[in-house]
Protein backbone atom coordinates (compact mmCIF):
# COMPACT_ATOMS: atom_id res chain seq x y z
CA UNK A 1 0.00 0.00 0.00
CA UNK A 2 1.17 3.56 -0.73
CA UNK A 3 1.21 5.83 2.30
CA UNK A 4 2.05 9.49 2.95
CA UNK A 5 3.98 10.03 6.18
CA UNK A 6 6.59 12.42 7.66
CA UNK A 7 10.10 12.02 6.28
CA UNK A 8 12.87 10.61 8.47
CA UNK A 9 16.65 10.48 8.16
CA UNK A 10 16.38 6.89 6.91
CA UNK A 11 14.72 8.33 3.77
CA UNK A 12 17.67 10.58 2.93
CA UNK A 13 19.31 8.45 0.25
CA UNK A 14 15.98 7.66 -1.42
CA UNK A 15 14.91 11.32 -1.48
CA UNK A 16 18.32 12.30 -2.88
CA UNK A 17 17.90 9.77 -5.66
CA UNK A 18 14.41 11.03 -6.42
CA UNK A 19 15.54 14.66 -6.51
CA UNK A 20 18.45 13.93 -8.83
CA UNK A 21 16.42 11.84 -11.28
CA UNK A 22 13.47 14.23 -11.53
CA UNK A 23 13.44 16.04 -14.88
CA UNK A 24 11.84 19.11 -13.30
CA UNK A 25 14.34 20.45 -10.77
CA UNK A 26 12.83 21.91 -7.60
CA UNK A 27 14.73 24.56 -5.67
CA UNK A 28 12.92 23.65 -2.43
CA UNK A 29 14.09 20.03 -2.76
CA UNK A 30 17.91 20.38 -2.97
CA UNK A 31 19.93 17.72 -4.72
CA UNK A 32 22.89 17.94 -2.33
CA UNK A 33 22.84 15.43 0.52
CA UNK A 34 23.88 17.93 3.20
CA UNK A 35 21.09 20.34 2.21
CA UNK A 36 18.53 17.54 2.09
CA UNK A 37 19.71 16.35 5.49
CA UNK A 38 19.18 19.86 6.88
CA UNK A 39 15.69 19.95 5.36
CA UNK A 40 14.77 16.59 6.91
CA UNK A 41 16.19 17.76 10.23
CA UNK A 42 14.01 20.91 10.14
CA UNK A 43 11.00 18.74 9.28
CA UNK A 44 11.73 16.24 12.05
CA UNK A 45 12.00 19.04 14.61
CA UNK A 46 8.80 20.65 13.30
CA UNK A 47 6.79 17.43 13.60
CA UNK A 48 8.24 16.95 17.09
CA UNK A 49 7.03 20.41 18.17
CA UNK A 50 10.52 21.82 18.72
CA UNK A 51 10.01 25.32 20.15
CA UNK A 52 13.04 26.63 18.25
CA UNK A 53 11.04 26.12 15.03
CA UNK A 54 8.13 28.21 16.29
CA UNK A 55 6.62 30.19 13.41
CA UNK A 56 9.02 28.81 10.77
CA UNK A 57 8.11 25.12 10.84
CA UNK A 58 8.92 23.12 7.73
CA UNK A 59 7.14 19.82 7.11
CA UNK A 60 8.39 17.30 4.55
CA UNK A 61 6.15 14.32 3.72
CA UNK A 62 7.07 11.29 1.64
CA UNK A 63 5.01 8.83 -0.40
CA UNK A 64 6.16 5.35 0.58
CA UNK A 65 5.39 1.87 -0.69
CA UNK A 66 4.90 0.16 2.68
CA UNK A 67 5.61 -3.29 1.22
CA UNK A 68 8.99 -2.41 -0.29
CA UNK A 69 9.98 0.69 1.71
CA UNK A 70 10.56 2.56 -1.57
CA UNK A 71 10.19 6.36 -1.50
CA UNK A 72 8.10 7.41 -4.50
CA UNK A 73 7.51 11.12 -3.88
CA UNK A 74 7.81 14.12 -1.59
CA UNK A 75 5.56 17.05 -0.66
CA UNK A 76 6.28 19.91 1.71
CA UNK A 77 4.64 22.65 3.73
CA UNK A 78 6.47 25.73 4.99
CA UNK A 79 4.50 27.31 7.83
CA UNK A 80 5.78 30.74 6.81
CA UNK A 81 6.85 31.59 3.26
CA UNK A 82 10.44 32.82 3.48
CA UNK A 83 11.09 30.92 6.74
CA UNK A 84 11.90 34.13 8.57
CA UNK A 85 13.37 35.94 5.56
CA UNK A 86 11.70 38.03 2.84
CA UNK A 87 9.87 35.93 0.26
CA UNK A 88 10.44 37.77 -3.01
CA UNK A 89 8.36 37.70 -6.17
CA UNK A 90 7.01 40.05 -8.82
CA UNK A 91 3.52 41.53 -8.62
CA UNK A 92 1.85 42.16 -11.96
CA UNK A 93 0.26 45.57 -12.37
CA UNK A 94 -0.09 48.27 -15.00
CA UNK A 95 0.59 51.97 -15.52
CA UNK A 96 -1.39 54.32 -17.73
CA UNK A 97 0.64 56.47 -20.11
CA UNK A 98 -1.48 59.07 -21.84
CA UNK A 99 -1.11 62.17 -23.95
CA UNK A 100 -4.09 64.43 -24.62
CA UNK A 101 -2.13 66.14 -27.39
CA UNK A 102 -1.60 62.90 -29.30
CA UNK A 103 -4.87 61.35 -28.10
CA UNK A 104 -2.94 58.32 -26.86
CA UNK A 105 -3.98 56.34 -23.78
CA UNK A 106 -1.83 53.24 -23.21
CA UNK A 107 -2.10 50.69 -20.42
CA UNK A 108 1.44 49.38 -19.89
CA UNK A 109 1.93 46.10 -17.95
CA UNK A 110 4.66 46.33 -15.33
CA UNK A 111 6.26 44.13 -12.68
CA UNK A 112 6.96 45.30 -9.13
CA UNK A 113 9.40 43.41 -6.92
CA UNK A 114 7.71 42.74 -3.58
CA UNK A 115 7.81 40.48 -0.55
CA UNK A 116 4.19 41.00 0.49
CA UNK A 117 3.49 37.24 0.48
CA UNK A 118 6.07 36.68 3.22
CA UNK A 119 4.60 34.72 6.11
CA UNK A 120 1.79 32.97 4.26
CA UNK A 121 1.77 29.18 4.38
CA UNK A 122 3.63 27.77 1.37
CA UNK A 123 3.17 24.40 -0.33
CA UNK A 124 6.48 23.26 -1.82
CA UNK A 125 8.82 20.36 -2.68
CA UNK A 126 6.23 18.35 -4.64
CA UNK A 127 7.76 15.60 -6.75
CA UNK A 128 6.75 12.06 -7.63
CA UNK A 129 8.22 9.11 -9.51
CA UNK A 130 7.27 9.41 -13.22
CA UNK A 131 5.24 6.21 -13.29
CA UNK A 132 2.85 7.62 -10.66
CA UNK A 133 2.22 11.06 -12.17
CA UNK A 134 -1.08 10.16 -13.81
CA UNK A 135 -2.46 8.07 -10.96
CA UNK A 136 -4.64 8.65 -7.90
CA UNK A 137 -1.48 8.55 -5.81
CA UNK A 138 -0.38 11.91 -7.19
CA UNK A 139 -3.57 13.33 -5.69
CA UNK A 140 -2.90 11.42 -2.46
CA UNK A 141 0.55 12.98 -2.12
CA UNK A 142 -0.58 16.52 -2.88
CA UNK A 143 -3.92 16.49 -1.04
CA UNK A 144 -2.63 14.77 2.12
CA UNK A 145 -1.21 18.19 3.01
CA UNK A 146 -4.71 19.66 2.88
CA UNK A 147 -6.03 17.09 5.36
CA UNK A 148 -3.05 17.79 7.60
CA UNK A 149 -3.67 21.55 7.52
CA UNK A 150 -7.42 21.00 7.95
CA UNK A 151 -6.75 19.01 11.13
CA UNK A 152 -4.27 21.51 12.57
CA UNK A 153 -5.43 24.90 11.24
CA UNK A 154 -4.18 26.75 14.29
CA UNK A 155 -0.59 25.94 13.33
CA UNK A 156 -0.77 27.56 9.87
CA UNK A 157 -1.64 30.82 8.17
CA UNK A 158 -5.20 31.08 6.88
CA UNK A 159 -3.87 31.77 3.37
CA UNK A 160 -1.94 29.15 1.39
CA UNK A 161 0.22 29.91 -1.64
CA UNK A 162 2.01 27.69 -4.16
CA UNK A 163 4.70 28.73 -6.63
CA UNK A 164 4.37 26.77 -9.87
CA UNK A 165 7.47 26.07 -11.92
CA UNK A 166 7.69 28.37 -14.94
CA UNK A 167 8.62 27.80 -18.56
CA UNK A 168 12.06 26.44 -19.46
CA UNK A 169 13.33 24.26 -22.30
CA UNK A 170 15.01 20.85 -22.38
CA UNK A 171 18.44 22.39 -21.84
CA UNK A 172 17.29 24.35 -18.77
CA UNK A 173 17.24 27.75 -20.49
CA UNK A 174 14.49 30.03 -19.21
CA UNK A 175 13.20 32.85 -21.46
CA UNK A 176 12.00 35.02 -18.56
CA UNK A 177 15.33 34.76 -16.78
CA UNK A 178 17.35 35.28 -19.95
CA UNK A 179 15.46 38.49 -20.73
CA UNK A 180 15.49 39.95 -17.21
CA UNK A 181 17.40 38.42 -14.31
CA UNK A 182 20.44 37.34 -16.29
CA UNK A 183 21.36 40.99 -16.89
CA UNK A 184 21.88 41.52 -13.15
CA UNK A 185 23.45 38.17 -12.17
CA UNK A 186 26.62 36.70 -13.57
CA UNK A 187 25.08 33.21 -13.67
CA UNK A 188 22.62 31.08 -15.61
CA UNK A 189 19.05 30.34 -14.51
CA UNK A 190 19.82 26.94 -12.98
CA UNK A 191 22.53 28.40 -10.73
CA UNK A 192 20.41 31.35 -9.60
CA UNK A 193 17.43 29.08 -8.90
CA UNK A 194 19.68 26.72 -6.96
CA UNK A 195 20.99 29.57 -4.80
CA UNK A 196 17.42 30.69 -4.10
CA UNK A 197 16.76 27.30 -2.51
CA UNK A 198 19.92 26.88 -0.44
CA UNK A 199 21.13 30.40 0.41
CA UNK A 200 19.78 33.52 2.05
CA UNK A 201 17.36 35.41 -0.21
CA UNK A 202 19.09 38.73 0.50
CA UNK A 203 21.09 38.38 -2.73
CA UNK A 204 17.83 38.91 -4.65
CA UNK A 205 17.26 42.33 -3.11
CA UNK A 206 20.93 43.19 -3.53
CA UNK A 207 21.16 42.37 -7.24
CA UNK A 208 17.69 42.55 -8.79
CA UNK A 209 16.44 45.99 -9.91
CA UNK A 210 14.16 47.61 -7.35
CA UNK A 211 12.39 49.81 -9.91
CA UNK A 212 9.30 48.63 -11.84
CA UNK A 213 9.98 46.48 -14.91
CA UNK A 214 8.15 47.53 -18.07
CA UNK A 215 6.99 44.23 -19.58
CA UNK A 216 7.04 45.43 -23.25
CA UNK A 217 10.82 45.89 -22.91
CA UNK A 218 11.27 42.15 -22.35
CA UNK A 219 11.69 39.68 -25.21
CA UNK A 220 8.58 38.24 -26.85
CA UNK A 221 9.44 34.81 -25.43
CA UNK A 222 9.77 36.24 -21.92
CA UNK A 223 6.45 38.08 -22.18
CA UNK A 224 4.73 34.91 -23.37
CA UNK A 225 6.21 32.96 -20.42
CA UNK A 226 4.86 35.29 -17.72
CA UNK A 227 2.40 33.40 -15.54
CA UNK A 228 2.71 30.20 -17.60
CA UNK A 229 3.42 26.83 -15.89
CA UNK A 230 6.03 24.33 -17.03
CA UNK A 231 4.41 21.44 -18.95
CA UNK A 232 5.40 19.04 -16.16
CA UNK A 233 3.44 21.19 -13.70
CA UNK A 234 0.17 21.08 -15.65
CA UNK A 235 -1.25 18.10 -13.75
CA UNK A 236 -0.53 19.76 -10.42
CA UNK A 237 -2.16 22.99 -11.62
CA UNK A 238 -5.31 21.13 -12.66
CA UNK A 239 -5.53 19.41 -9.27
CA UNK A 240 -5.01 22.70 -7.44
CA UNK A 241 -7.64 24.50 -9.52
CA UNK A 242 -10.14 21.75 -8.68
CA UNK A 243 -9.32 22.30 -5.01
CA UNK A 244 -10.08 26.00 -5.25
CA UNK A 245 -6.66 27.56 -5.76
CA UNK A 246 -6.64 30.51 -8.14
CA UNK A 247 -3.94 32.33 -10.09
CA UNK A 248 -3.00 35.58 -8.38
CA UNK A 249 -1.07 38.66 -9.46
CA UNK A 250 2.33 37.34 -8.37
CA UNK A 251 4.91 35.46 -10.40
CA UNK A 252 8.22 33.82 -9.60
CA UNK A 253 11.12 36.25 -9.66
CA UNK A 254 13.35 33.86 -11.63
CA UNK A 255 11.25 31.93 -14.16
CA UNK A 256 8.02 33.97 -14.23
CA UNK A 257 5.88 30.98 -13.20
CA UNK A 258 2.46 31.66 -11.63
CA UNK A 259 1.69 31.79 -7.92
CA UNK A 260 -1.60 30.22 -6.86
CA UNK A 261 -3.40 31.06 -3.65
CA UNK A 262 -6.47 30.21 -1.60
CA UNK A 263 -7.99 30.66 1.83
CA UNK A 264 -7.75 27.35 3.71
CA UNK A 265 -11.50 27.22 4.46
CA UNK A 266 -12.34 27.59 0.76
CA UNK A 267 -10.48 24.44 -0.31
CA UNK A 268 -12.66 21.52 -1.37
CA UNK A 269 -10.76 18.88 0.61
CA UNK A 270 -10.97 20.93 3.79
CA UNK A 271 -14.66 21.69 3.28
CA UNK A 272 -15.55 18.05 2.58
CA UNK A 273 -13.44 16.32 5.25
CA UNK A 274 -15.14 14.44 8.10
CA UNK A 275 -13.84 12.84 11.28
CA UNK A 276 -15.48 9.72 12.70
CA UNK A 277 -14.84 6.81 15.06
CA UNK A 278 -13.27 3.61 13.70
CA UNK A 279 -14.90 0.20 13.71
CA UNK A 280 -12.38 -2.43 12.51
CA UNK A 281 -13.87 -5.28 10.47
CA UNK A 282 -12.60 -8.53 8.99
CA UNK A 283 -13.82 -7.72 5.49
CA UNK A 284 -11.20 -6.82 2.87
CA UNK A 285 -13.65 -5.57 0.28
CA UNK A 286 -16.62 -3.24 -0.16
CA UNK A 287 -17.10 0.34 0.83
CA UNK A 288 -16.20 3.51 -1.07
CA UNK A 289 -12.68 4.71 -1.82
CA UNK A 290 -11.63 7.82 0.12
CA UNK A 291 -8.60 9.84 1.08
CA UNK A 292 -8.13 8.74 4.72
CA UNK A 293 -5.72 9.86 7.45
CA UNK A 294 -5.21 9.38 11.15
CA UNK A 295 -5.34 12.38 13.47
CA UNK A 296 -1.78 12.13 14.76
CA UNK A 297 0.34 15.27 14.30
CA UNK A 298 3.83 13.83 14.76
CA UNK A 299 3.03 10.44 13.19
CA UNK A 300 0.59 11.55 10.52
CA UNK A 301 -0.35 8.92 7.93
CA UNK A 302 -2.61 9.23 4.90
CA UNK A 303 -3.73 6.67 2.32
CA UNK A 304 -6.26 6.00 -0.41
CA UNK A 305 -8.49 3.24 0.94
CA UNK A 306 -12.01 1.84 1.23
CA UNK A 307 -14.31 2.59 4.13
CA UNK A 308 -17.99 2.16 4.85
CA UNK A 309 -19.57 5.35 6.13
CA UNK A 310 -22.82 5.11 8.06
CA UNK A 311 -25.37 7.63 9.26
CA UNK A 312 -23.90 7.95 12.74
CA UNK A 313 -20.44 8.67 14.06
CA UNK A 314 -18.91 5.31 13.10
CA UNK A 315 -17.07 4.24 9.93
CA UNK A 316 -15.81 0.74 9.14
CA UNK A 317 -12.35 -0.10 7.84
CA UNK A 318 -10.53 -3.43 7.56
CA UNK A 319 -7.59 -4.61 9.66
CA UNK A 320 -5.02 -3.94 6.92
CA UNK A 321 -6.02 -0.31 6.58
CA UNK A 322 -6.18 0.15 10.35
CA UNK A 323 -2.66 -1.21 10.67
CA UNK A 324 -1.24 1.09 7.96
CA UNK A 325 -2.93 4.11 9.54
CA UNK A 326 -1.84 2.93 12.99
CA UNK A 327 -5.34 3.30 14.45
CA UNK A 328 -7.27 1.01 16.76
CA UNK A 329 -10.93 0.35 17.48
CA UNK A 330 -12.80 3.49 18.69
CA UNK A 331 -10.01 5.85 17.62
CA UNK A 332 -10.89 8.49 15.05
CA UNK A 333 -9.87 9.00 11.44
CA UNK A 334 -10.47 11.84 9.00
CA UNK A 335 -11.52 11.26 5.42
CA UNK A 336 -12.49 13.16 2.28
CA UNK A 337 -13.87 12.11 -1.12
CA UNK A 338 -11.37 11.45 -3.91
Amino acid sequence: MLTVRPSTFSDLVSIEKLANHNSAKISTLPQQRDKLSAKIDASTRSFAGDESMGGIEQFLFILENTETGEVLGTAGIDRSAGNGQPFYNYRRDELIHSSRQLQVNNHIPILYMTHELTGKTLFCSLTIAPEYRGTEFFGLLSRARLLFIGLFKERFDEDIIIEIQGVSDETGDCPFWDSLGRHFFDMDFATADHYSGVKSKTFIAELMPSHPIYVPLLSDAAQAAIGKPHPLAEQNCQLLHREGFRVGNHIDIFDGGPTLGAHVNDLNTVKSMHTKTVKVTESNGGGVKYLICNGDFSDFKCVVGHLTDGIGDVIRINHTLAKVLDVSEKERVTFAPL
